[in-house]
């Protein structure tokens, strides 16, 4: 399955960008699906995810209260609406699903192999 994210851009602190991640393969318009973050010479870290239907959703602790997750499975597309936005979340953000039908928060915690997309950035100036 090919994931394409896209969205993002250079916007000031305090503003809202909303990212979006299409897959190619309906096969996994019913799995859970995740969002993570990459900054320059730092780990690929967990930003949210959500379940195949969309009832659970689960964020990082720095994201929490600022961004939300959400999808369509008709269009087989996951959604980031991230407001308030800090310099701190200057990052290549990509979406993730994972390669067997399981929960998003074996997702989220890395508990299963997973398909990752190329990545849009995402620049926050203060």
């Amino acid at each position: 399955v090919q994931l394409q994210a896209s969205g993002g851009g250079l916007v000031q602190a305090g503003g809202s960008l909303r990212l979006s991640c299409a897959a190619s393969n309906p096969t996994f318009s019913i799995y859970a699906k995740a969002w993570f973050r990459q900054a320059p010479g730092k780990e690929r870290e967990f930003v949210a995810a959500i379940s195949g239907s969309g009832e659970a959703t689960y964020y990082a602790d720095s994201v929490k209260g600022r961004f939300t997750i959400s999808r369509d499975n008709a269009k087989n597309t996951v959604y980031l609406q991230m407001n308030t936005l800090k310099p701190e979340d200057t990052a290549v953000y990509s979406c993730a699903t994972p390669k067997r039908f399981t929960s998003a928060q074996d997702l989220a915690f890395g508990r299963v192999e997973d398909y990752r997309g190329q990545g849009t950035q995402v620049t926050v100036s203060s």
